[in-house]
């Protein structure tokens, strides 16, 4: 009597929606199995595509039939058992040896005879050309997605994808998000762990609830989807989607991915480590702490000390403890900053600024126009040439990238043109922005981290020699500290008219003389 085991599957990522579920499968086989008295010794599931070998179920099932245990096989259709042609081809050798003597399908006539298996053959080749024909239709819906600017696949975070459209858009709440998450790792300090933890806070997660791995958080930071351009299979196409990060933004967040990849020694995370070197031998000043017990008062209490390391020659300089060095360095910030009042001044100058750069801002963005056109022709050349099988494919990809890189770099140019004017005036906005939060900082307490962070972007070569900090301060923060700190206090006519351009403000009746 033959002995039948009955296999039943359901692709994970089928796209043929008329293939029943698993509990469907069990259901009708063995209603056909009671309707043609056949004898079926176990139900085998398997939840797994059969376009490659290796299904585990699959497998255990002509292991079964080899050692005797079955000599049949009861499935739905030919194509839940194979398709590809490796699977096909031992179900036909097991029929050719005798050990499989069956088949049964509820959808599908079988009989082992020659003719038999030529349709079964045939069935096999049908399943494997329907995955091969369908991935290749997938492939070319793809490719004509890409080439409308449109991604094909799951919207990165901060992206949604729109059923009605087919295309991209904008999550409002979930881009904000992302858009925060890219600020912060930019300020640096911040590892991609501590990202991952505030994209967690606010709602973006794995498919489990789960905080996103680090190697997605790293994906996103330096995905360049988020600039509109896509990058697939290694080749670059212009997205129709809408962005929200700046190339500034993710530019800074690149320096800061660079910096955190650089191999370094682990240590204790001191708020003003690497900030300066020594100024007797160039050495690099390292932090370390010092414990003391009080018995009778405060009990076990650390005290951090800032010191050179000596490892370039003899040096005779001294530790400083943190309170004085974070003291020093927020007179430096303090003398770098802009009092808040200072705003309103620093606007209107640049509003009238703007003005006069209008017409310079329009030829060159006519300047600008010409030569996106330019790069533009250069593509469809190098297209032309990649049809007609005069250029090779790699050198065409390596050719397209390349050209794609120079017309996104004029793209962003003329952008911030025409969003900022020249491009003098938006430093100009940025240096207004940092003065004026580097006041606010420096009035702050117990921010060190902040603090050292705005160090950095108003100074560089710190030095400390005789337990005295000094820096290099950048332009034009070195003119705001020249005038012994003026700028952090309320505007004065004086302050002013160092400060501000002649002829473009004028100092109302309530400022202090």
């Amino acid at each position: 009597m033959l002995k039948y085991i009955a296999y039943c599957r359901k692709s994970t990522d089928e796209k043929d929606k008329q293939v029943l579920s698993i509990e469907a499968q069990i259901a009708e086989l063995k209603e056909f199995a009671k309707r043609e008295n056949l004898s079926v010794s176990e139900f085998i599931t398997e939840a797994k595509t059969a376009k490659i070998p290796g299904r585990g179920q699959f497998e255990l099932v002509l292991k079964k039939i080899e050692k005797g245990e079955a000599n049949g096989i009861l499935s739905w259709h030919p194509d839940r058992l194979a398709r590809n042609s490796i699977d096909g081809g031992k179900i036909i050798y097991l029929l050719d040896t005798g050990k499989l003597l069956d088949l049964k399908f509820p959808s599908f006539w079988f009989e082992s005879t020659p003719q038999g298996k030529f349709m079964l053959s045939i069935a096999f080749g049908q399943s494997k050309y329907y995955v091969d024909n369908l991935s290749e239709n997938v492939k070319r819906g793809n490719r004509q997605k890409l080439r409308n600017g449109v991604w094909p696949s799951k919207a990165p975070y901060g992206y949604i994808n729109n059923p009605k459209t087919r295309g991209i858009d904008i999550d409002e709440e979930k881009s904000k998000v992302v858009r925060k998450a890219f600020q912060l790792f930019a300020e640096g300090g911040r590892s991609f762990v501590e990202i991952s933890k505030f994209l967690h806070k606010f709602g973006i997660n794995k498919l489990d609830g789960e905080p996103v791995k680090v190697d997605q958080v790293k994906n996103m930071l330096t995905n360049k989807f988020y600039l509109g351009i896509m990058n697939y299979a290694g080749e670059y196409y212009q997205g129709t989607h809408k962005t929200f990060i700046s190339k500034k933004l993710f530019d800074e967040v690149q320096k800061q991915i660079e910096k955190i990849e650089r191999p370094r020694n682990k240590g204790h995370a001191f708020a003003f480590s690497g900030l300066a070197t020594c100024g007797e031998c160039g050495a690099a000043i390292t932090a370390e702490t010092h414990t003391k017990f009080y018995p009778k008062t405060r009990g076990e209490v650390q005290y951090i000390y800032y010191r050179c390391t000596k490892k370039l020659k003899s040096c005779n300089q001294k530790y400083i403890n943190e309170p004085n060095l974070e003291e020093q360095l927020r007179q430096i910030v303090r003398d770098c900053g802009l009092h808040e009042n200072w705003e309103s001044y620093f606007e209107k100058w640049i509003v009238e600024a703007e003005e006069k750069d209008e017409q310079e801002s329009e030829t060159e963005t006519q300047k600008l126009d010409s030569q996106i056109q330019e790069t533009g022709i250069k593509l469809n050349r190098l297209l032309d040439g990649y049809l007609d099988q005069v250029i090779e494919p790699e050198i065409y990809k390596q050719k397209k990238n390349e050209l794609f890189d120079e017309k996104l770099k004029l793209e962003v140019k003329k952008s911030q043109i025409e969003k900022n004017g020249t491009v003098w005036l938006e430093p100009v906005r940025e240096f207004v922005n940092c003065a004026l939060q580097a006041q606010k900082i420096a009035r702050e307490k117990n921010n060190c981290h902040d603090l050292s962070i705005m160090a950095k972007k108003v100074g560089s070569n710190y030095s400390l020699f005789n337990r005295r900090l000094s820096a290099d301060l950048n332009f034009p923060f070195a003119a705001l500290s020249a005038e012994a700190g003026a700028a952090s206090a309320a505007p004065t006519s004086d302050s002013i008219s160092f400060l501000v351009p002649k002829g473009r403000v004028e100092l109302p009746s309530s400022c202090e003389h």
